[in-house]
């Protein structure tokens, strides 16, 4: 691993997410007795305050497109709807041979089947979640080297098309029948991106960028060409790369584009993303990112368009203490405070364990991207979405740190509160300690605040709606009982909020390390 280059073992990593673990230094695992931090808060209730759209939990990614026909996949979306209220969902793979859409007749025509792709689109506005379409991979007997795939255990294939005749023509086809199926009123509100991450080993054409642009082009237009109300955008790469190069170029080339995706990972590197060498915490990757990109669009011919973070996770990698853990609900409400207003959307990868890219799923939590694991047990990422739902639409100014205090159109106050620390254990094997950091306890006072107003707690952490802690009771079982799943079931659900008391215009709210709390002011 140490001779590949960083930009190819991030590659690798997402293929094969065990072989890349890194493991703390010993001093940071060290378990240290620490006074409470102590936190001033301070909110005034009557400030005008800035819109705040939920921009966090408008989309989530999630397994390859066949996947969506399961009933797991469909109970497990309905959970996360429930919860989120999100609109649209992004995958891999709807062009690819399990979905079965294109192939050539014996009088060398194309034929297209369109029975899966309308039972998958069917399924999810069933669900009241809209399709973002991820044109990709290519069909087989398009493929000009059908030999070209990517590591995923379904080995999705990365050639260019054999023919852009062919490929146009497809594009055409797919789009037509999409619009003749649910409506161009609908199919306008749906996204069309063209790949994914081009710039890493799913897209086998050389030079890279260059063919990747005219795929981008051809498949631009052809959609256009159906209606210009689709709604099309890339360049959806990893490390948040070639932006200001796709946007001259489609620029130059008069190329329609409607918006700009991109992906980054808490784990990336500062040479990958940002080409310079120095640390940037997990905590800050993701956001950083976002923040360059945005100025990069700023920058470019077309300084409007909107900026859609079609991946992101704390980790590429399969990491239970981090994505099965505790540590995902202050990672998640610090990326909300440091991406807010700067991305239109942000897709969440992903928001089920119904997933496929190293093969069928061999036990409920081995660091899986999902919020909801095998059996449909939920994990504390899955609440602490719950809880960043309940944030109101418009921010309010605060004085303090690890604080978001917002307003509800109804007039309710909200706060999300967190003490985040950094994940104490980055290998496969889950490791049930606590961070070694202090409590932090938050002194929040209010101004302005109507007498008898009264505060409800909600809470998510490592004794609060953490089913990891159980399962790693139960000795970690591969595969759970029913009366088991039950139990875990049950200990991944939210606790009833706590009513606490407001004296004198503040409350105090204290907080382990990994808590994450939801603080609702009702006057």
């Amino acid at each position: 691993m140490s001779a590949l280059s960083s930009s190819w073992r991030a590659t690798l990593c997402r293929s094969l997410p065990l072989c890349c673990a890194l493991l703390l230094p010993a001093t940071a695992l060290a378990q240290t007795a620490a006074p409470v931090k102590a936190i001033r808060v301070e909110v005034d209730v009557q400030a005008a305050g800035q819109p705040f759209p939920h921009f966090w939990e408008r989309m989530f990614g999630s397994g390859h497109a066949v996947l969506t026909l399961r009933a797991s996949y469909r109970r497990d979306l309905s959970m996360v709807k429930r919860a989120t209220g999100f609109d649209y969902v992004r995958f891999h793979g709807i062009f690819d041979r399990h979905v079965g859409m294109f192939h050539i007749g014996p009088d060398g025509k194309p034929v297209y089947n369109f029975s899966l792709v309308d039972q998958i689109y069917d399924g999810l506005l069933a669900r009241g979640v809209k399709p973002y379409v991820e044109l990709g991979f290519m069909p087989r007997e398009l493929a000009a080297d059908p030999a070209d795939t990517n590591g995923f255990w379904y080995h999705p294939i990365t050639s260019p098309p054999k023919s852009y005749k062919l490929w146009d023509a497809m594009i055409r086809a797919f789009a037509r029948h999409l619009v003749a199926r649910y409506g161009i009123d609908e199919v306008s509100t749906w996204y069309f991106e063209v790949w994914n991450e081009p710039n890493l080993n799913f897209w086998a054409g050389k030079p890279k960028q260059a063919t990747y642009f005219k795929l981008y082009a051809n498949t631009a237009r052809a959609l256009k060409e159906v209606s210009p109300r689709l709604r099309v955008g890339g360049p959806a790469t990893a490390q948040a790369a070639w932006v200001p190069q796709f946007l001259d170029y489609m620029h130059a080339h008069d190329v329609p584009v409607d918006f700009v995706s991109a992906h980054t990972y808490g784990d990336d590197t500062a040479q990958n993303v940002f080409h310079k060498d120095e640390h940037i915490p997990r905590r800050a990757m993701v956001c950083d990112a976002v923040a360059m990109v945005h100025r990069e669009i700023a920058q470019s011919p077309y300084p409007h368009l909107p900026l859609i973070y079609s991946e992101y996770n704390a980790t590429y990698m399969n990491l239970p203490n981090v994505t099965d853990s505790a540590y995902m609900g202050p990672y998640l409400a610090e990326t909300v405070d440091r991406c807010a207003g700067k991305v239109a959307m942000m897709s969440y990868w992903t928001f089920s364990d119904v997933f496929e890219e190293q093969g069928v799923v061999k036990t409920p939590f081995y660091g899986g991207y999902g919020l909801v694991s095998a059996y449909g047990m939920r994990k504390p990422a899955f609440n602490a979405f719950a809880l960043l739902h309940k944030l109101g639409h418009t921010r309010l100014p605060v004085r303090g740190a690890d604080v978001i205090a917002t307003r509800r159109r109804d007039g309710t106050l909200a706060l999300a509160l967190w003490n985040y620390a950094p994940p104490v254990n980055l290998t496969p094997n889950y490791v049930d300690r606590a961070p070694a950091q202090p409590d932090k306890r938050f002194d929040v006072h209010f101004t302005h605040l109507a007498a008898g107003s009264y505060a409800m707690l909600w809470r998510v952490g490592r004794h609060h709606a953490d089913v990891m802690r159980l399962y790693d009771a139960m000795g970690r079982p591969a595969y759970p009982t029913q009366l088991q799943t039950a139990e875990l079931r049950r200990a991944g659900m939210l606790a009833p909020p706590r009513v606490l008391p407001i004296h004198d215009g503040h409350v105090e709210v204290t907080l382990p390390p990994y808590g994450l709390a939801l603080l609702e002011v009702h006057a």
